[in-house]
């Protein structure tokens, strides 16, 4: 039950306080590692977005940073929170992924029909020899897998593998300025190391209101994919404060969590598409206005984003060529002059960092299409 003298926070006081631990209110100068690790992972659904979400976040930020992470194993590509592909630390990637197998339970239920007389033991067990002899793609994995329950659906059995077991998506596959087909083995196996304890619930919750809070329940596990998780929230509740957003919804927070003035000025920022930022809470009018809901995407399908004043306010397209490269704004509402200028400089700083090319443009238009 919300306590009603609990104190409220309005909308800009959640957006401050969010963006300050995200690390968007000013750029950070802590490394890509600290950050992935205290960002608690970062949505990587395709390859790029992990690299520009820490331009976003962090001070002197190269791309070649994090690929080198990659590329030494310190972080890794595997599904894990909303059963969508994350960039966490070898840490994260042994604790949090088994954390979540619920969410993987759930997911290989709606391929139960495919799966009718198959052992999901004995598939567990013969897929991660297979990923464990060399990394295989999803489809080596059907068509090794398939001899075995020929009457089975063979999109299912390797589904069902990779919600069975932790799988990474090994290197290149996302290094920057690299490409790679999608190739899994097992975090263990790829990290020359045993499964470790699986992270505790209390202190994920604990970490998730470090990197999004103040918090609801219901926030918290939209971010996880998980469910009944109030329980966790109540046997903490001694180590918390709560205060209540506008709605009356009670929120949970550290009680020595920063959260800053509402005044704070907040800079433009540029962020990929699948920003957590923005995918963190249930209730998301800490960042996205109610008039522009839902404009930041189509069913499964993120579009970057323009942060002014701490709030979405507009859509971006990056256009690159050997030569020249161009970002495209479409403003969702009005932006001033000052706005304009201001979201011009940060583009072409990010331009300077995330872009190869010699020549910059920035152009503000009607209209994007993300569909090419």
């Amino acid at each position: 039950m919300v306590a009603t003298h609990a104190p409220v926070l309005s909308t800009r006081a959640l957006n401050r306080a969010t963006l300050e631990r995200q690390l968007l209110l000013s750029r950070s100068a802590v490394s890509a590692k600290e950050a992935v690790g205290g960002l608690v992972g970062l949505q990587a659904q395709n390859t790029r977005p992990p690299y520009f979400q820490l331009f976003a976040r962090l001070e002197g930020f190269d791309p070649a940073d994090l690929s080198a992470l990659m590329e030494s194993r310190e972080v890794v590509r595997i599904v894990t929170l909303r059963s969508t592909i994350h960039t966490h630390t070898a840490e994260d990637a042994l604790t949090l992924r088994p954390l979540v197998q619920q969410a993987r339970d759930r997911e290989l239920n709606m391929f139960r029909r495919g799966l009718t007389g198959v052992d999901l033991d004995r598939l567990a067990t013969l897929a991660r020899e297979l990923v464990e002899e060399r990394p295989r793609t999803m489809k080596e994995l059907r068509e090794s897998l398939l001899p075995h329950w020929p009457d089975a659906d063979p999109r299912a059995l390797a589904v069902a593998a990779r919600c069975r077991l932790p799988l990474v998506q090994v290197t290149p596959r996302g290094q920057w300025g690299r490409s790679g087909q999608v190739a899994l083995t097992t975090a263990e196996h790829w990290l020359d190391r045993p499964s470790e304890q699986v992270a505790s619930p209390d202190d994920t919750v604990l970490r998730y209101l470090g990197a999004f809070g103040p918090a609801s329940v219901m926030d918290m596990q939209r971010w996880a994919g998980l469910t009944r998780m109030r329980e966790v929230f109540e046997r903490l509740r001694p180590r918390l404060t709560t205060f209540r957003d506008e709605g009356g919804t009670e929120l949970f927070d550290l009680p020595d969590a920063p959260r800053p003035d509402p005044a704070t000025p907040a800079p433009p920022r540029f962020l990929p598409e699948f920003d957590n930022v923005l995918l963190g809470h249930a209730d998301r009018t800490r960042v996205i206005p109610p008039e522009f809901k839902g404009r930041n995407g189509v069913g499964n399908q993120s579009y970057g984003t323009v942060l002014v004043d701490g709030f979405l306010a507009a859509l971006w397209r990056l256009d690159e060529t050997a030569d020249e490269a161009t970002v495209t704004v479409q403003a969702l509402g009005t932006l001033t002059p000052a706005a304009r200028d201001e979201i011009t400089q940060e583009a072409v700083e990010m331009l300077t960092v995330m872009s190869t090319a010699t020549a910059y443009d920035v152009r503000f238009a009607t209209f994007i299409d993300f569909g090419g």
